[in-house]
């Protein structure tokens, strides 16, 4: 039995301010963090600085210490889960990675589920599948009118299939809760593309944590 994905729907599952999660096939932890620290959107060059195995709240405090304050830098903690490999991003990530289509280069599987959960915009949750530098399935986990949603898109064979799963459970359904929208999209990709990640290892526990500092 595995944790599946649609614990993250909960508030605050992981630490204040959202979660933004990649997880990779055919990539090892290192190799997934070497890609995302390339494709963070700065003129500089990043590096990937290893700070020891870490809790959320460990790496958050060093972070604190480190740079004043911890939204002022990047951390992800690295883990495997099956034939995944993840990485959890902590502090000022918001908008700062690009698409992940170069991270999936060499084909690689790779797989975004974010949510800024404290943008008072807001911003709904996301998920997006890419392979091979291919954006193959992505759409607005609130499943509603927001933020351009217009279903699934990406590669027309998966992103119809993708689609089929929403609508047989019922989707669009703009009366239901946006949290419960939220876990039951989650439960759909989780079944489609194979997705687990570890709760308690993730939550409580300690984990392989690296920075992404300017080289």
């Amino acid at each position: 039995m595995t944790d599946g994905t649609t614990w993250l729907a909960a508030r605050q599952s992981i630490t204040y301010g959202g979660y933004h999660v990649v997880l990779a096939r055919a990539l090892t932890p290192q190799e997934l963090a070497e890609r995302l620290a390339a494709n963070l959107l700065y003129d500089a060059e990043h590096s990937v600085v290893p700070v020891g195995d870490q809790t959320s709240t460990s790496l958050l405090e060093f972070m604190d210490d480190h740079y004043g304050d911890s939204f002022d830098g990047i951390g992800l903690r690295l883990g495997c889960e099956g034939d995944w490999a993840y990485a959890v991003a902590y502090g000022g990530w918001q908008a700062e990675f690009g698409s992940l289509a170069p991270v999936s280069r060499d084909g690689a599987h790779v797989c975004l589920l974010e949510y800024e959960e404290e943008n008072g915009k807001p911003v709904p949750p996301q998920f997006a599948y890419f392979c091979d530098g291919r954006l193959l399935s992505g759409f607005n986990l609130h499943l509603d009118a927001s933020w351009g949603y217009e279903g699934v898109v990406g590669d027309p064979s998966t992103a119809a299939r993708v689609q089929e799963r929403l609508t047989a459970a019922g989707f669009p359904d703009p009366e239901r809760d946006r949290r419960e929208v939220h876990r039951a999209a989650l439960g759909v990709v989780q079944e489609f593309f194979g997705l687990s990640l570890p709760k308690e290892q993730i939550v409580t526990g300690a984990l392989p944590a690296v920075l992404l500092e300017p080289v």
